[in-house]
Formats: C-alpha cells, structure tokens, sequence
C-alpha cells in the first residue's frame, strides 16, 4: 500500500469512541488494524489458484481466469469490542461494549500483506470475546451527512466499491450490502493494564469473487445489482470478516 493510500486510512477512521482516556480511568491502550492481504502462503487453500502483490495491486490467478484488485473500499460503522457475557446494543450506550467508532468510516483495505493502523482507544481490564462491526449502506439522512461532507464522490446508497481488471476488462463493483460482522476473538481477549494490546479485523477480498469462497473465480461485472452472481458474493462478503490477536501488527493471525 502506498504512504498515501496509508494515511489516507489513519485519517479517515480516526476514533470517535465511547470510551477513552477520560471515561476509563487507568484503561489500557487497544489499538485496531485492518487487513485485506493474507500473509504468503496462507492461498494455498484456493483451487488451482495463487495470489500475489505485484505493485500496488491485488492479483489472483486460476487457470485462465485473472482477478486484480487495485482499489476496495468499505464503509464501517460502529465498530465495537464486546465483553465476554454481554449484549451490546448499538447506541453506544451500553458501557460494556467498547467502540472504536460509531460514525461511518470509509475503509481504505489494504492489499499488501501486513496492516494500517486505523483507531487506537482505551478500554477498561477484562475478557472480551469478538469484535463487531456493521458494513454500513451510506443514506442520505442526517446519520451520514458527515461521512458525505467528507467523501462527496461516494456512490449514492453503497456500502462498498472495488476497481479493477477481470481477464483484462476494467470494473468497478459497487454493492449496497448492508449487514453487521461479528468476528469471534478465540482465544478470547484478555485486556489487562500492564499489556499495550493491538487487534486486526481482516476483510479478506480474495474471497469476495470466487465461487462459495475458495473455488472458481467470478466476474466481478456478473456480481452487481441484480447479476447473476449478486447473492453468492454478497454471500462471500458477509463471511469475509476475521478478527484476532495481533501481537506484531502483521496481518498473521497465527502470531506465536
């Protein structure tokens, strides 16, 4: 990703959280990044497949088929941390959900391996057991008219955008799913005061275009508003969502 596609994400979801320093006295630092790449080898899943970073953009190969991603964007909201035996809610005022943020956020999601730093708050010591957030359909009404006045260009009602080439072919793939991602911490997350502890949410995009998530790829032009292939990877996308421990802020959530 480049330096200022990575500032870009650090800006555009600075924190808004409903706890912090001075409603949380003697918190502990959490910081949480997002990640789009997995780590080199972690595709060997895929079918006949093999993904990899050439330049800023994303490739995926299957056979004859070739997917590059160079651009993905997805709009956040509400973004909370949820104490193990309880029920957030989703206004922010349930103490025992901590949020990074309430108002939308436009996600720039990184390509490369490893993360972007995006929110850093403080969250009172315990256990926490996922990470929730709402991939948000932008609306004209008053809930959204700061993220509008900050991203005037944003396509009118979607929730996220894609650019690219398919077999060569550009695309833009616009979707207006609307849902909330809860990605289970396990093990949970065990939040003391002596422990800066960083989180990733992963949205794993080579997931997005490909049959039942792992198998032949799809065209992204045949997965728009009601294509052909709309409800298997809007399918794909709502379990796309991973969250986990991430000691070194790599984007590995198999950290030792």
């Amino acid at each position: 990703m480049s330096s200022t596609r990575h500032l870009f994400l650090a800006l555009a979801v600075a924190a808004t959280a409903a706890c912090d320093a001075t409603t949380a006295p003697g918190g502990t630092r959490v910081g949480l990044s997002f990640a789009g790449a997995r780590p080199a080898g972690a595709a060997a899943g895929f079918r006949l497949a093999q993904a990899s970073l050439e330049g800023d953009s994303l490739v995926i190969i299957d056979g004859t088929d070739t997917l590059v991603i160079t651009n993905a964007e997805v709009v956040a909201r509400e973004i909370e941390l949820r104490r193990v035996g309880v029920s957030c809610d989703t206004t922010g005022s349930d103490d025992d959900c901590e949020y990074f943020s309430l108002d939308a956020r436009l996600v720039d999601v990184p390509l490369a391996p490893g993360t972007s730093q995006a929110i850093t708050v403080e969250v009172p010591a315990g256990t926490y057991s996922s990470v929730r957030m709402k991939v948000h359909k932008v609306s004209d009404d008053a809930g959204d008219a700061a993220f509008l006045a900050a991203n005037p260009t944003w396509p009118a009602r979607q929730s996220l955008r894609v650019t690219g080439r398919f077999n060569g072919t550009p695309f833009t793939f616009l979707s207006d799913v609307n849902f909330r991602a809860e990605a289970p911490l396990t093990p949970n997350l065990v939040v003391d005061a002596a422990t800066t502890t960083d989180l990733t949410v992963r949205i794993d995009l080579a997931s997005w275009f490909r049959v039942g998530g792992t198998g032949a790829l799809i065209d992204p032009a045949t997965a728009g508003k009601g294509g052909a292939n709309q409800n298997e990877v809007e399918s794909n996308i709502k379990n796309s969502v991973r969250a986990f421990e991430d000691k070194d802020r790599d984007g590995d959530e198999h950290d030792g």
